[in-house]
């Protein structure tokens, strides 16, 4: 079926006079999958509408954030009481050491946290804290793991800068991505390779502990494992980016899920209960090197602000009932078996999976390991059905580069419904 779409190429068309792009973040835009970005009007429980008045289930959740559901009603109903108060102090609230104290309780690694205003800004945080505390300025990432646009981290980066087809960002000094080295996912001999060529010059590791922002990527049996033993072998530290996977894939995070503790932890998303924040933490005596307990400085006018503290923890309440992963994890699976299915039923390559609440498709019949495979799926045949998708009433992330999210708002029909329209869309690809 066609869309209405008048009023979102209106608004959009006035966007690109105003914004670059016509928008505040790149994959917005629908550059990877074509057409024009539909306009939200409001979101609630599992749904969006448009301001042309069509209604989507949605698989993007805000990008990850909104786990419990669009505008749940107890994190409105928490923000409103907190709202009267204030917007931002500046200063000290007792938000701060709520939602710090069940940070450092669910996620293994943290003994003690700093919030910020984004994922971004806890990896940058994050790598300067690397490099204080170990007096090392080399870091290896991976290629197609995102730590957000920070100028050290836009090398062979994944999410908008995949999506976009990008190389590495102009404006970026050579000089500052020359202390950047980079591996393949789930290569340990490459990291070992780069731990001999780089004797005592390597601060740490960081990656995503399952790939999220080159499509979904799981982690190989032992590759989490066999980097704790590499950093801890060469006095080096590891640094488990779960901006996506702190609270999604499991309460405590990667981390708790496969058992493997990082130094050092990144967060955001779902402690901001679809609030701007983020979190970096880890251990006691590497965090006391951050101002104002250390020399490291680092700040933020607005971080730790009442509001999104007061979400980040209605929302973590909200998780910790009892089968909120379970139910998470059967929908899902649910979701990303009946897809694979019908795809191949369709006579389509695909590969994927899931883990809780995170789950992706390649249309590609080979197993996905890295960020070189991914690049190899049929981004064209992906836009199409992302187009397919989005006249059927659902809204997928606009990249074959993005993973996707589900969320507790999501019911059976829901899912049931969106198996329907990719029978259908499938059909006709």
């Amino acid at each position: 079926m066609a869309l209405k779409t008048t009023k979102s190429e209106e608004i959009f068309a006035a966007a690109q006079k105003l914004m670059p792009g016509g928008v505040s973040s790149p994959v917005r835009a629908f550059k990877s999958v074509g057409g024009q970005p539909i306009v939200f009007d409001k979101v609630e429980g599992a749904y969006i509408w448009d301001v042309d008045g069509n209604k989507y289930i949605d698989y993007v959740g805000t990008w990850g954030p909104a786990i419990c559901g669009h505008a749940h009603p107890k994190v409105i109903a928490a923000l409103q009481e907190v709202l009267v108060k204030g917007t931002s102090f500046g200063a000290p609230s007792l938000q701060e050491n709520i939602l710090a104290e069940m940070v450092i309780e669910a996620v293994p690694s943290i003994e003690m946290v700093r919030f910020v205003n984004s994922g971004t800004e806890a990896c940058m945080s994050i790598l300067r804290l690397m490099r204080a505390f170990t007096k090392r300025d080399k870091v290896i990432k991976f290629e197609g793991c995102y730590h957000g646009h920070g100028d050290m981290f836009l090398v062979k980066a994944g999410s908008g800068v995949a999506t976009l087809g990008l190389p590495d960002s102009p404006g970026v000094p050579k000089s500052t991505t020359s202390n950047t080295l980079t591996a393949p996912y789930n290569d340990l001999e490459a990291v070992k390779a780069l731990f001999e060529e780089n004797p005592d010059q390597i601060a740490g590791v960081i990656l995503e502990p399952v790939v999220g922002n080159s499509g979904f990527i799981p982690p190989d049996t032992g590759f989490l494992e066999g980097l704790r033993i590499l950093t801890q072998e060469n006095d080096a530290l590891l640094v488990f980016d779960e901006v996506m996977t702190g609270f999604r894939i499991a309460y405590g995070g990667a981390q708790a899920k496969f058992g493997v503790t990082p130094d050092l932890t990144t967060l955001g998303k779902v402690i901001g209960g679809g609030l701007p924040v983020g979190a970096y933490g880890g251990r006691k005596d590497i965090m006391a090197l951050v101002a104002p307990a250390g020399p490291m400085y680092q700040a933020g006018t607005l971080s730790g602000n009442p509001l999104a503290m007061t979400a980040g923890i209605k929302t973590l309440e909200l998780l910790q009932k009892p089968g909120t992963y379970e139910k998470l994890a059967g929908i899902t699976q649910k979701l990303i078996n009946g897809l694979l299915a019908i795809a191949k039923e369709g006579g389509h390559k695909v590969y994927g999976g899931n883990i809780s609440a995170m789950f992706g498709m390649f249309f590609m019949g080979e197993q996905v390991r890295n960020y070189d495979d991914a690049k190899k799926s049929d981004k064209a045949k992906f836009a199409r059905f992302h187009r397919g998708m989005l006249e059927q009433g659902i809204y997928l992330a606009p990249s074959q580069f993005e993973a996707g999210f589900t969320s507790l708002a999501h019911t059976e029909e829901d899912i049931e419904g969106t198996l329907a329209a990719a029978k259908e869309v499938l059909s006709s690809l």
